[in-house]
């Protein structure tokens, strides 16, 4: 036993000394890394609410609803209780009702000491009064200076003797998902309250053209529209706008319109009390890979125009079936990209378009108009008058137009294409969504008036090598195009 103890207290060996020191080491290198990723991590967000909360604020609105007109009570002739119901009636308005107030409630930002305050569209909308309160305690009116109800966002006005607190404008496009956010507001009018998280997602859509949504799990509920979500610097990345949820309280997926996006269009409501959006003047939709080997691009990118309207783009010489390819020298991947992108542009601006038309790139010079000006109708073409007769291609049966159809088809006397009279079930193109009573109007690219057009352009697609045919259809008046697979048999 006592060999054994003095074995266990001898010196180590050299050798031994060196790698537990680097064993050492290693753990101490360890934790200074764990330590400096802690202190990336916030230990508090008191500061930076201390900080940006006298610049938020709680939003009532007051809205006048107007009384439904209900018959009343019916009171038998002679009855006592007659004369007590129509003194009720009396006093209450015609039919025992009168307009009543209904109040909502939302939060906001000041964004200039002169009183610039940013919100939700939605929580303003109808207002007849609008009540801002400070997180020191007054209160002020406002009046709305602008809305844009495409991206859900309004300014407001208030007047105030002293100059008022407010928060800049951060660059959301520097956020990452992970980054640390906090937001603020009035979730379910409990006042000034403050919820943290991370920026879960970037670039969400959720139903309109502009949108360009940050994703958070931060606390967001009903009441917290309108209101900032800041980055760790106490700049506002996004305006807090929407909750996904199935109870209508916050399950961690909370949506606040970007920076990047509402700076823009609050400077627009600004300077002139109403957004002016670039306006290209097309139809467009998504290039998928068969529409990509129907039109010999090697990629599946791009916006392809489905129609060309009186405006900019007819104007440059733009047609139905060309590719934008890009647009201002940047390049375009999908619609929603190009929307964005062409409504940021400055109206007026003189812009680069390339396009993919017959094989082919091409640069068109193109001036902006304004996208809230209203489209007008696409001219009428010439009629053209053909015997009915039909034909099936790849599980589609068509027939030339005539006037009966066009009558029953509710379609205009200019009406031109071939009518799909069948579609079956077990085809290609009942899976890609042609029906009966679809329009055909371009195949290949070229109008189709006639059985004969179109055997033309089949002929033509297989001469060139092509796997599937370039269809154009139009139903209720909306175009897009659908490519099929030819039967290279």
């Amino acid at each position: 036993m006592q060999a054994v103890a003095i074995r266990k207290t001898q010196r180590a060996p050299y050798g031994v000394h060196v790698l537990w020191l680097a064993f050492a080491a290693g753990i101490l290198l360890l934790v200074q890394t764990l330590a400096a990723t802690a202190q990336s991590r916030p230990s508090t967000f008191a500061d930076l609410a201390e900080q940006v909360s006298p610049a938020v604020v709680n939003i009532t609105t007051s809205t006048t609803v107007a009384a439904n007109a209900q018959p009343g009570p019916v009171v038998p002739d002679g009855s006592p209780f007659e004369d007590f119901f129509r003194d009720f009636m009396d006093r209450n308005g015609p039919d025992g009702q009168r307009p009543r107030r209904s109040q909502a409630l939302g939060s906001g930002f000041v964004i200039s000491e002169d009183g610039f305050i940013v919100t939700n569209n939605h929580v303003i909308q109808g207002a007849d009064e609008i009540l801002i309160e400070f997180f020191e305690g007054f209160e002020l009116e406002a009046q709305i200076i602008g809305t844009d109800p495409n991206t859900d966002l309004a300014l407001l006005k208030v007047e105030s003797d002293e100059p008022l607190a407010f928060v800049p404008w951060g660059d959301s496009e520097m956020s990452r998902v992970g980054d640390w956010v906090m937001a603020m507001g009035n979730p379910l009018g409990q006042g000034f309250s403050v919820s943290a998280g991370i920026v879960s997602a970037r670039g969400r859509a959720l139903s309109g053209s502009y949108d360009d949504y940050i994703q958070t799990d931060a606390a967001i509920n009903r009441g917290n529209s309108g209101g900032p979500l800041f980055n760790m610097n106490g700049e506002v990345v996004g305006v807090n706008t929407a909750i996904l949820s199935p109870n209508g309280g916050s399950i961690g997926i909370g949506f606040a319109m970007s920076s990047r996006v509402a700076e823009n269009v609050i400077n627009q409501l600004q300077e002139y009390g109403e957004t002016r959006r670039g306006w290209l003047g097309v139809r467009i939709q998504d290039v998928t890979g068969d529409l990509a080997e129907g039109l010999g691009l090697e990629e599946a990118r791009g916006a392809l125009v489905t129609d060309v309207p009186e405006g900019p783009a007819l104007e440059a010489g733009m047609e139905s079936g060309d590719v934008i390819l890009s647009f201002d020298g940047v390049d375009v991947d999908d619609t929603r990209g190009l929307v964005q992108q062409v409504g940021n542009t400055e109206i007026g601006k003189e812009v680069r378009v390339r396009i993919w038309r017959d094989g082919e790139t091409q640069t068109l010079r193109v001036t902006l108009g304004r996208r809230e000006d209203a489209e007008r109708p696409v001219p009428a073409s010439v009629n053209r008058e053909e015997p009915p007769t039909t034909t099936d291609f790849l599980g589609v049966t068509v027939s030339t137009m005539t006037d009966e159809l066009r009558q029953q088809l509710g379609l205009p006397d200019s009406a031109e294409g071939l009518v799909v009279a069948e579609v079956a079930e077990d085809s290609e193109a009942f899976e890609k969504g042609l029906r009966a009573g679809d329009i055909i109007t371009e195949a290949g690219q070229d109008k189709v008036a006639t059985i004969a057009d179109l055997e033309e352009r089949i002929d033509a697609a297989k001469d060139a090598g092509r796997k599937s045919l370039l269809l154009l259809v139009r139903r209720d008046g909306d175009p897009r195009f659908v490519a099929l697979t030819l039967d290279q048999g």
